[in-house]
């Protein structure tokens, strides 16, 4: 949950019921009113009070037509724990979804403008109310900060919202950040940050683990998005609730090889794919091994260090019968390959498959291991993001079989027709004439 987002959201549809509410009476919409006895039992004392919470309620087709009913219903559905605010209000919660939400925000909105006629907006109120539906779903808990910086990734807006309290923001309009994070690069311009916010409840994973998983996602995310292998930063920070900055030592990881610009017109995209690959990201199986696999290589710092790691993880989705079925070049070129191209791939992916021997061994190996192992990656990282998402199905060997069993049989070449003699060449000798033998 993320409470700062949560007050953004409720402040700005606040605001804009307020304009509505009292645009609304100014038109002839009257607020109900109720008697009620007051003063002593001698000397009773009649007033009326305003159903605002009942106008309101008759309000809703209005109200849910302002621009920020959405984002205010979808933060409070966010923020958990509705039941025990509508308890408290007194009113009984819907079953689940808009409804509950529904219910929840017309609750906060009369606490709002709770005994209120011209629907004035107070600061002060809404502060109040806040404060009120704060105490009741935070259950004491404290918001942890992380941000680390992402090597060989720039975004040309100012944040870009990845979601569940992930945050890609420039390091130049994140004032709250350290310096150190905000301006680590050497040409001295702002760095992209990966900011996340979590308040953990009770029985939740620690802070700091769950910012490491969240952080290892982003990055397999976006190695799968394009081809340049961004990377994180071996240091950042984080801090709870206010409290000062504390280094978090993230690891040695290789630097980026590229750079990778997300434009604001790319940004739907990127979100788009880094929620897909989140939710279809398996636990268990061939596919969320080899991808822990890819992982690895990304991280290692040599080229010949990383082979071993993508053969794995190609084995595994390729060559289930073992490395000596010989079979895992043919089905990575009939799956990442032209039908014209894939004779000259398949002989590339088993030559690099040679390799590894002498990568063991330590020996000297072909000066082209670095390039090799790249195109092998980069045929890694094609297969995993199409499973990923659904372009292929996860069961590759049989797709890969599947498509070489309906290649044509090759045929056998003609025989070439013997060569002509050269033109000063001699003629060849006749062979002698035949002697007939009469008995």
């Amino acid at each position: 949950m993320r409470l700062r987002q949560l007050r953004s959201a409720l402040h700005a549809f606040c605001e804009e019921a307020a304009w509505q509410l009292a645009s609304d009476t100014h038109e002839g919409h009257e607020v109900p009113f109720e008697v009620i006895e007051g003063g002593r039992r001698d000397a009773p004392l009649y007033c009326y009070r305003p159903l605002t919470a009942a106008f309101i309620r008759e309000r809703t087709g209005v109200l849910g037509r302002l621009p920020g009913y959405l984002p205010a219903a979808h933060a409070l559905v966010a923020a958990g724990r509705l039941d025990d605010w509508l308890d408290a209000q007194g009113v009984h919660a819907p079953p689940a979804g808009r409804e509950r939400a529904d219910a929840a925000l017309h609750c906060f909105l009369a606490r709002v403008f709770e005994d209120s006629t011209d629907f004035v907006f107070h600061e002060e109120r809404f502060d109040h109310a806040f404060r009120e539906f704060e105490r009741l779903v935070t259950d004491g808990r404290a918001e942890s900060l992380v941000v680390l910086p992402v090597l060989g990734l720039e975004i040309v807006s100012d944040e870009v919202t990845i979601g569940e309290g992930l945050t890609l923001v420039r390091g130049d309009a994140c004032a709250e950040a350290p310096d150190e994070a905000r301006w680590a690069r050497a040409d001295g311009r702002p760095q992209t940050l990966a900011v996340i916010r979590w308040e953990p409840a009770a029985g939740d994973p620690s802070p700091l683990g769950h910012a490491r998983v969240r952080l290892r996602r982003l990055l397999v995310g976006l190695r799968l998005y394009d081809a340049v292998a961004v990377s994180a930063a071996p240091l950042g920070w984080t801090r709870t609730e206010g409290g000062p900055w504390q280094p978090l030592a993230i690891g040695a990881t290789p630097g980026p090889d590229g750079h990778l610009v997300i434009a604001p017109e790319h940004e739907d995209e990127l979100r788009a794919f880094l929620s897909l690959i989140g939710r279809r990201t398996p636990r268990h199986g061939e596919v969320a091994w080899a991808l822990r696999r890819y992982e690895l290589a990304c991280e290692r710092p040599q080229p010949a260090e990383a082979l071993s790691d993508v053969l794995l993880a190609l084995r595994a989705l390729l060559e289930p019968e073992g490395t000596a079925s010989g079979r895992l070049a043919g089905r990575l070129a009939a799956l990442c390959a032209e039908p014209a191209d894939r004779a000259r791939v398949a002989e590339r992916v088993a030559h690099t498959v040679s390799l590894e021997r002498a990568v063991v061994a330590g020996l000297a190996v072909d000066p082209q291991l670095e390039r090799l192992t790249a195109e092998l990656s980069g045929h890694l990282r094609a297969l995993l993001r199409d499973v990923l998402c659904g372009h292929l199905d996860p069961d590759l060997r049989t797709l890969a079989d599947t498509i070489l069993a309906a290649e044509p049989p090759a045929r056998d070449p003609a025989p070439a027709p013997p060569p002509l003699p050269a033109a000063d060449a001699e003629p060849p000798a006749r062979p002698p004439a035949r002697q007939d033998t009469f008995f």
